[in-house]
């Protein structure tokens, strides 16, 4: 997936794995989400490219897992739930390597 993703827009990827960039204005010292019609052109393709990414998600993955992941707002919120749900937590992977260390060591 990293791989195809990239190959559509390396952006994409980025937007995976960091977010998006959120719309933000800042007045006198205090940074707010930027009202729509005050959206540049970058702002609008940063948006843009989050929803292609969703788009890519929700393609790739079967019935079970798009229910678990349409209500998701950003790629990136998806791609977590998708790799906890495939790979599980850090807690749940160190526990894998200690039962797998463990039974190497009974034979």
């Amino acid at each position: 997936m990293t791989i195809f993703l990239q190959s559509l827009d390396y952006q994409l990827w980025h937007i995976v794995v960091n977010g998006p960039r959120i719309p933000t204005r800042t007045i006198e010292g205090l940074v707010s989400l930027k009202p729509e019609n005050e959206f540049n052109d970058d702002d609008f393709k940063m948006l843009q490219l989050n929803s292609k990414a969703k788009h890519v998600l929700f393609c790739a993955v079967g019935p079970n897992e798009f229910n678990r992941i349409s209500s998701c707002d950003t790629a990136k919120e998806m791609w977590d739930l998708l790799e906890v749900t495939y790979e599980g937590t850090n807690q749940v992977k160190d526990q894998k390597l200690v039962c797998l260390y463990m039974n190497m060591n009974y034979f």
